[in-house]
């Protein structure tokens, strides 16, 4: 069920709407060039874009304008959008460093198009293409991010003032996922460097960015733009560490990833962290990170972890997080409207089923 915060001023129907919009054109443009070889292309940017989200940063993005006094408009709406091209962009490179065989019940852009390479029958090895034409499209959604914002219909000077934001909040992922396969490379299990790599991979460009990009297209001063860090970063931890608990037990009809995905990847979570620090490492050395991990292997390292006290560890630290950035948005001097909105979002990012 769709929280009811993501669906206020009809914001997801309008997101997805620009969305579609911007993909049509972009699937004309490439039908120019050539129908059968690029209609794969759009036919997996459309269905990973326009087929399913959360559409998190938009909304955490566009309330953050509205607290900050900015008026509703079409052209806001369409810049917001673009957050989801940058998002589609990491997933998909995401999935292939990571290897992973789905996304949101379907197959990975990667196995998609290796799928594609061996319907067809065509040379080479098809997960050599696969991973190749997957790296190519992420970069296209990103390169696409681009043209939507400066397409979306705002003025110059409110794209000149909010280009900064948005280039960081990229900038920032990117190096996110590289300490994240860095640190999986070099095996380091602390809890501090977990943290690192959840604020710069998920924290700072699932919420606090957004509320910034917002902020900055209203026009914001300092203090905000401070109030809203305060609030965002803790709160983008609380919801990566949600994410990684949802790795680990969560229901694949809900995540939709295979259970125990995480395990089997060899994330370096925080979650992992604890309850290495608890139960020490044996067992996660042979088997973290194990590609073969059958249901038997996932269940021994889940019940692991809950002995080890870790998921209850991780559990008080969403608690903690969210609490502490629920204090600081009390504070902010925004609409009483865009307070109300931001409060939901915080349980809709925060709260979601295992």
């Amino acid at each position: 069920m769709t929280h009811p915060f993501l669906d206020r001023a009809e914001l997801r129907v309008r997101v997805r709407r620009a969305l579609d919009e911007f993909l049509r054109r972009r699937r004309a443009w490439l039908a120019d060039i050539d129908p059968v070889a690029l209609g794969p292309v759009s036919d997996a940017i459309e269905g990973l874009v326009l087929g399913g989200g959360k559409r998190l940063r938009p909304a955490f993005a566009y309330w953050g304008y509205r607290g900050a006094g900015g008026a509703d408009a079409d052209a806001v709406v369409a810049a917001v959008a673009a957050l989801e091209l940058v998002q589609a962009s990491a997933l998909i490179h995401d999935d292939v460093m990571d290897a992973s065989d789905t996304r949101r019940g379907e197959p990975a852009v990667h196995r998609r198009f290796a799928g594609l390479h061996a319907a067809s029958g065509w040379r080479g090895g098809a997960d050599g293409f696969g991973t190749s034409a997957a790296i190519l499209l992420g970069d296209l959604c990103l390169v696409w991010s681009d043209e939507l914002l400066h397409a979306s219909g705002l003025d110059p000077a409110t794209l000149a003032r909010a280009r900064p934001v948005f280039d960081a909040m990229r900038a920032e992922v990117t190096i996110g996922q590289y300490l994240d396969v860095q640190t999986q490379a070099t095996g380091d299990t602390s809890t501090a460097r977990a943290s690192l790599v959840a604020r710069f991979k998920s924290a700072k460009y699932t919420i606090e960015q957004p509320l910034v990009f917002g902020a900055t297209l209203a026009g914001a001063g300092a203090d905000l733009v401070e109030a809203y860090s305060a609030f965002g970063l803790p709160l983008g931890e609380a919801f990566q560490l949600r994410d990684d608990v949802l790795g680990v037990f969560g229901d694949p009809a809900v995540t939709g990833k295979p259970a125990g995905d995480d395990l089997r990847e060899g994330k370096r979570t925080y979650l992992i962290a604890a309850a290495i620090e608890r139960a020490g490492g044996e067992i996660f050395d042979s088997r973290l990170g194990d590609r073969g991990l059958d249901e038997a292997g996932v269940e021994l390292l889940r019940r692991a972890i809950v002995e080890s006290g870790a998921l209850e560890r991780t559990e008080e630290r969403i608690a903690r997080l969210t609490e502490a950035a629920l204090r600081a948005l009390n504070t902010a001097a925004i609409t009483e409207e865009a307070r109300e909105v931001l409060i939901g979002l915080a349980g809709a990012a925060t709260q979601r089923a295992v």
